[in-house]
């Protein structure tokens, strides 16, 4: 079982079954709790799951690795994950999927900006027109059939420049950190924020107010400890045994899970969808086209 977590497309397709199901867990959460609440919950609750991890390798840990893993762990773990609930107030669980796969693009653009990471000229062009079928699902987005969502799509984007960034940190910054003390330490330095929030919240009051709160605890928790403890510490794993580009390349499957979840659960899926959809996907492949990738290796 141990070599199986080893094999990069187990992990791949593992944390594309659980990450892919995160967006209707997230909207199934939303009938009982703010979008406030559903973030601060899953960082709160998974950082006391992998606390006993988290405080002895944080202990242990250099200051530099320390101002790593907390910068890190801001834009991967605890920004993100108020972003996604927020904008799903207004946009459907699918739109939400298929623009999460926005985070191989921001992964070059941000991997050249900011690391100085090369890229070839098909994987610029492969940014540019997965930029524009992200601006096709903004322009398109509906909450009614009346007005757009571009603000709240616009979230979504940006939560997944967040996730590439933290992607890059931690293959240029924090390769050699355990992925397990990795996923620990981030989690645990912002559980005390997170539990700040949820603590000054109406969360244990919706327990009186509405009758589908027992219900919805149910999704958040199975989005929690499935979603987001144990996914993380998978997802670390695989940017370490990989690369940012590879492990970002479960987007790929992302959509296609989310869109299932959505038709399932009645949400309309508009042609506009598909095309900017197959532009993002097109954007990736020529993105992943590059083969060696040395400058990803820590400096």
């Amino acid at each position: 079982m141990g070599k199986l977590f080893e094999n990069r497309w187990f992990l791949l397709i593992i944390i594309a079954l659980t990450w892919g199901s995160s967006f209707i867990l997230i909207k199934k959460s939303l009938v009982a709790f703010t979008p406030y609440e559903i973030g601060a919950f899953r960082v709160g609750i998974s950082g006391l799951l992998l606390a006993y991890i988290g405080f002895p390798a944080l202990l242990k840990m250099s200051k530099t690795n320390l101002f790593w893993v907390i910068i890190a762990g801001f834009f991967g773990n605890f920004f993100p994950m108020f972003l996604f609930p927020i904008a799903q107030t207004q946009v459907s669980s699918s739109m939400a999927g298929i623009l999460d796969s926005l985070v191989p693009v921001f992964v070059l653009v941000l991997g050249f900006t900011l690391f100085g990471i090369k890229s070839k000229t098909t994987q610029v062009i492969g940014a540019l027109i997965g930029f524009l079928g992200a601006a096709i699902l903004m322009f398109f987005s509906k909450s009614n059939g009346e007005e757009s969502n571009l603000g709240y799509a616009l979230l979504i984007v940006l939560a997944t420049a967040c996730y590439a960034l933290a992607a890059l940190i931690i293959k240029v910054k924090l390769n050699h950190v355990p992925s397990k003390q990795l996923s620990g330490s981030v989690f645990t330095v912002w559980m005390i924020p997170s539990f700040f929030i949820l603590f000054n919240s109406e969360f244990f009051n919706t327990f009186n107010s509405n009758p589908k709160t027992w219900e919805a605890l149910g999704y958040l928790g199975i989005l929690t400890i499935l979603g987001t403890a144990i996914a993380i510490i998978l997802y670390y794993k695989l940017i370490q045994n990989t690369s940012p580009v590879f492990a970002s390349s479960v987007t790929y499957l992302l959509p296609v899970i989310a869109v299932i979840w959505g038709l399932l659960d009645g949400e309309e899926f508009s042609i506009w969808y598909l095309l900017g959809g197959i532009l993002i996907f097109i954007g990736i492949y020529l993105i992943r086209e590059k083969k060696k990738k040395p400058q990803l290796v820590p400096r």
